[in-house]
């Protein structure tokens, strides 16, 4: 996928948040913007038919939790929205429930850094969501991911 391919919008239905997937380099990102606020949170990535976190990813889950927390200090509302994303490979139900236990994965490990489990909420789309389409092992390993949205109340 081109950069221009892979950047797609989303906006949040309430009008203190907006959102941005970006894709550079390989690596996909979400910004929201939280009342003025650009805060850039990393997607953890997964190994193909896995949901477990490597350390890798549970670094980038940290990081990710401290951009969070340091924005809760400002915005009390805070909720964040995890999204389970899978590779083409595997049937819909399959691959709905593999993206619902990463996103479990990835809010055990916020919830441990100490996130309120209260203000986590999760989806799994599944592979219905690609950032990237190519039939290459790049574009699956992109396309088996967790996408950290902050969103308003």
């Amino acid at each position: 996928c081109t950069d221009e391919q892979a950047v797609s919008d989303a906006t949040d239905t309430t009008t203190t948040n907006s959102l941005q997937t970006v894709t550079n380099e390989g690596v996909n990102s979400v910004e929201s913007d939280v009342n003025g606020k650009t805060v850039l949170l990393e997607s953890v990535h997964f190994a193909f038919d896995k949901y477990s976190l490597t350390d890798e990813m549970r670094d980038i889950a940290t990081v990710n939790y401290t951009k969070i927390d340091e924005t809760k200090q400002s915005y009390s509302e805070l909720k964040i929205k995890l999204e389970g994303n899978c590779d083409e490979w595997g049937s819909d139900e399959y691959n709905f429930a593999l993206g619902l236990k990463r996103v479990s994965s990835v809010k055990k490990a916020l919830v441990s850094q100490g996130i309120s489990s209260s203000r986590i909420s999760m989806v799994s789309y599944g592979e219905s969501n690609p950032v990237c389409t190519e039939k290459t092992k790049e574009c699956w390993d992109r396309n088996r991911r967790v996408e950290f949205k902050i969103l308003g109340e």
